[in-house]
C-alpha cells in the first residue's frame, strides 16, 4: 500500500491521509495527521510505522502508526526544513538534509532515531 499525506487543494494546506493499494486500485481514507503539510517527507521506519518531518509546518514532525491507525507528535528537528530529503540508513535511522530554512536554503542535516 502507499501513504499519501497532506498537500494542497486550492489555497488551503491539508492534514488528510490516505492509503492507496494497488492491488484493489482502491483508496481509503484514515485518521488526519495533527497538523497540516506540504513539501514534506514521509519515511517508512524499520518498525513498520511512518516518520512525517516539516515542510510548512516548520520542524515538527509525527510518526504514523498503520497498527492502530494512530499519529503522535514526534521530536522536533533542529531546522524548519520545506522541500527537503529523507533518507532511511540501514541502522533504522533517518537522515533528513537540506532543503528550506527561514530564510536561505540549508546546507545542514539531521539524525533521526
Amino acid at each position: 500500500k502507499v501513504l499519501v499525506t497532506g498537500g494542497q487543494k486550492d489555497n488551503d494546506i491539508l492534514n488528510s491521509a490516505e492509503l492507496y493499494d494497488p492491488s484493489t486500485e482502491t483508496w481509503t481514507i484514515i485518521a488526519s495527521m495533527k497538523n497540516t503539510r506540504e513539501v514534506h517527507t514521509a519515511s517508512l521506519l524499520m518498525n513498520g510505522q511512518v516518520l512525517i518531518a516539516g515542510g510548512y509546518m516548520g520542524n515538527t514532525t509525527e510518526i504514523y502508526d498503520p497498527s492502530t491507525n494512530t499519529w503522535v507528535d514526534g521530536s522536533d528537528m533542529n531546522d524548519i526544513r520545506i522541500s527537503h530529503t529523507a533518507s532511511v540508513l540501514t541502522n533504522g535511522k533517518v537522515l533528513v538534509t537540506g532543503g528550506f530554512g527561514n530564510v536561505n536554503y540549508l546546507s545542514s542535516a539531521e539524525l533521526y532515531g
